[in-house]
């Protein structure tokens, strides 16, 4: 009986053995198992890994999202007094999910000079102003976006850029001047 009773106690240890090393297995190589990652995104050791254009937790949110809207811009160029006025920001549809449209960048369209729509790109928490020609001028630059804490639809975009026609204008760009104020 003794040695029965022993044998049972080693079967019934062996099996909760077992039984242990299978569901501990199975819990820390499979980490992504319950995870779905949208637009693409992959799940690697139970965090979603998104493609460019999107971020969140399962990389549900599209990037440039946060920045589409209208803007109060407050700036004084080297060239340029003091100014106040309005830009929007829309998707830009015929590139990528990473590209945007600013519409009336620096005062253009109230200006009778042009519709100062400029073509950027956002990745993270920045936009970026590849070097092109609008309404005759020459553009580059690049920003930040400050999300408030307390609510998602405000912010404040630091923008650094210059507008060159004969003279540069410049507006915090190499460290000349001071950045343009955006506030949503």
């Amino acid at each position: 009986m003794n040695a029965r009773f022993k044998t049972i106690i080693l079967s019934t240890l062996g099996a909760v053995a077992c039984l242990y090393a299978i569901t501990q297995s199975s819990c820390t190589t499979d980490k992504c198992k319950a995870i779905a990652c949208a637009y693409g995104g992959v799940c690697k050791e139970g965090v979603c890994i998104c493609p460019s254009g999107y971020e969140g937790i399962q990389c549900e949110t599209v990037t440039r999202d946060k920045f589409v809207g209208t803007w109060t811009v407050t700036e004084q160029g080297t060239l340029t007094g003091n100014n106040i006025y309005t830009v929007s920001i829309e998707p830009s549809y015929d590139s990528a999910i990473t590209g945007i449209t600013i519409k009336n960048f620096y005062n253009r369209a109230s200006s009778n000079t042009g519709n100062g729509n400029v073509y950027a790109y956002v990745k993270a928490d920045t936009v970026y102003i590849n070097q092109q020609v609008v309404d005759g001028d020459t553009v580059i630059g690049n920003g930040y976006l400050e999300p408030d804490a307390h609510y998602a639809e405000h912010g404040k975009l630091t923008m650094f850029y210059v507008v060159r026609h004969g003279k540069s204008d410049y507006f915090g760009y190499d460290s000349v001047g001071t950045p343009s104020i955006w506030n949503k």
